[in-house]
């Protein structure tokens, strides 16, 4: 009972809890952009625009960071590099799509969001492709 109230941690289960974010939020997204990449010519005139360069072309962002930056995750390629479109994509989809109702239609978005903000700060931990690249 005294370890389930312990306030210490190990690097083993910092990682561990690492690994497991970059696996839950990463490949739970990997469905999202395999659907929109999937319905591309049919979605994408009406796809929600909040910076002006076209929907096909906003589209095509959203795919290219929920499927591919969202593998690099999973993979642990490029971590925190790999969170930035995904935190851009996440809070257009939040603010934009959702008009920030965090606790409402945008409540995915938020978990996502806070996921991959975490990863950014964090980094991809001790089991990663990553760290033997910096290595």
């Amino acid at each position: 009972m005294k370890k389930l109230f312990n306030t210490k941690y190990s690097d083993k289960s910092v990682s561990f809890a690492l690994l497991l974010l970059r696996l839950s939020v990463g490949g739970l997204m990997i469905p999202n952009g395999y659907q929109k990449l999937m319905n591309f010519t049919a979605k994408s005139s009406g796809f929600s625009d909040p910076f002006h360069i076209g929907g096909p072309v906003s589209m095509s962002l959203t795919i290219f960071a929920e499927l591919f930056c969202s593998v690099f995750i999973v993979f642990r390629l490029m971590t925190r590099l790999a969170c930035i479109p995904l935190i851009i994509a996440m809070s257009v989809a939040l603010f934009y799509s959702h008009n920030g109702q965090i606790f409402g239609d945008g409540e995915h978005a938020a978990l996502y969001l806070a996921g991959y903000i975490a990863l950014l700060f964090t980094g991809p931990g001790k089991l990663s492709v990553d760290r033997l690249i910096g290595k």
